[in-house]
Order: structure tokens, then C-alpha cells, then sequence
């Protein structure tokens, strides 16, 4: 699936390594140190991956776990919207491996397979870098956790190598990240929502229960209440009821 661009084959920048404790934590330290954008971190399995609100990610070798640096300049979306970018960049490659229909993105950043989660996206800040990180469960999937998890494999696809998927996430990463600067938001919000579970799904976000009535114009989530009301979802955990 690697895309090439007016005949020449696109090689992002990525350095890979055995291990490491996590390709975000390793990342941030280099954008302080003044790495660019575009370089990509990727570990073979990580012994200290984590998740959004220091939740730990079991990292398994021949899944991905893979981080990459985007600097923010003035006149760009608001950088909380990277989520979004991340998201449809992500679903497009997992997608063309596991076939139409099987997945679908839940808000802001998760890529799910039905109730599963099948890979989640971390972003983290330090100045004018926002490290965005990639834990994709392409042979393996964690089992007996509160909530279910798949895989690629899992959904019958033959799981893809780690260094190969990355690359075409690099590529279509930049693609997406391109729009973001050069279109605005909207390009990139329709195919989150072309991508998302139902208007009208049952979500609840913290201790708000709603109906999923889409994303607002910055991309913060709509949930429709039992009473009517239109409530806006800026932060926290979200789940498929």
C-alpha cells in the first residue's frame, strides 16, 4: 500500500529501535532538544507505554507503537484538532487493510472494530511541538479488560509487518496534516464523520449520557440529552453504550 507521489516513492523519516520505555516520552525530549517535524520514533515493544490519562499500554512485539513530531505555526487550526488529523490519517491506512465497513472512529481519536477499541492516539505538548503517538493492535489484543479490544488479526485480516503499516500512516499522516494547514478544519471533520459510528449512537461522556448528534465547527462533540438540550463535549473519556 505505500503511495507514491508524481512517481517517486515517499521514505519519511523513521528510526526504529528495540525497545524503549515510550516513543512519546523519547519524542518530547527530542523536540525540547529541537528535533523537526516529521521525524518519526518506532519500537519494536515498549516496556512504559502509555495512554491518555497515564493509563499504561501493554506493547507486545508485532504490534505498533510508533510517535512523530508536528511543530505549530500562527495561522494554523487550533492544535487540540491535531486529534482529529490523527484520527482520519490512522483510519484510512487500517481501513485499506481490513476491508470496508470494519471500523469505525469514536471521539476524538479512537479507532474501534463495533464495541472494540482496536488502536488509541496519544497527544502530548511541549512548546511549540505536539508529539502525536500511535498504539495500533495489528497481531495482538490485550484480553479480560474492563472494556473489549480487537486487532486486525483478530477481524481476519493478515496482520501487517509494523515498519511497513507505518510508512503508509506517515505518508497519509502528512497528506492529512497538508489539508489541515492548508484547508481548514472542514475537510478533515467530514471524514471524521464519514468515518464515525452513527448520528444518533448512544455515547457517554464522563457522567453525561446523550445521543451522538456529530461534531461542532472546532471539532468538540455534540451529544443530544434525554431532555432535547444540545450539550458540548470539549475533554475526557467517552464510551459506546
Amino acid at each position: 500500500m505505500l503511495r507514491r507521489s508524481q512517481g517517486v516513492v515517499l521514505t519519511p523519516a523513521i528510526r526504529t529501535v528495540a525497545e524503549t520505555g515510550s516513543t512519546n516520552a523519547d519524542l518530547l525530549a527530542e523536540a525540547q532538544a529541537g528535533a523537526p517535524e516529521g521525524l518519526w520514533l518506532r519500537a519494536e515493544t515498549q516496556s512504559g507505554g502509555r495512554g491518555r490519562v497515564g493509563r499504561s499500554w501493554l506493547s507486545p512485539p508485532g504490534n505498533l507503537y510508533a510517535s512523530t513530531i508536528v511543530r505549530l505555526h500562527a495561522g494554523e487550526p487550533e492544535p487540540a484538532t491535531l486529534a482529529l488529523v490523527a484520527a482520519v490519517a490512522l483510519e484510512e491506512v487500517a481501513s485499506a487493510y481490513a476491508g470496508p465497513g470494519k471500523l469505525q472512529l469514536k471521539w476524538p481519536n479512537d479507532l474501534m472494530a463495533g464495541p472494540a477499541k482496536l488502536a488509541g492516539i496519544l497527544l502530548e505538548r511541549t512548546g511549540d511541538a505536539v508529539v502525536i503517538g500511535f498504539g495500533v493492535n495489528l497481531a495482538h489484543h490485550p484480553e479480560n479488560l474492563e472494556r473489549p479490544t480487537s486487532s486486525l488479526a483478530a477481524l481476519g485480516s493478515a496482520a501487517p509487518d509494523p515498519a511497513v503499516f507505518l510508512i503508509d500512516l506517515a505518508e497519509t499522516l502528512a497528506r492529512w496534516l497538508a489539508r489541515w494547514r492548508g484547508e481548514g478544519l472542514g475537510p478533515i471533520r467530514a471524514r471524521w464523520l464519514e468515518r464515525a459510528h452513527p448520528v444518533g449512537s448512544a455515547l457517554t461522556a464522563g457522567s453525561v449520557e446523550g445521543l451522538f448528534e456529530g461534531l461542532d465547527t472546532d471539532g468538540a462533540l455534540l451529544l443530544r440529552l434525554a431532555d432535547g438540550r444540545i450539550e458540548t463535549i470539549r475533554a475526557g473519556d467517552v464510551f459506546l453504550l
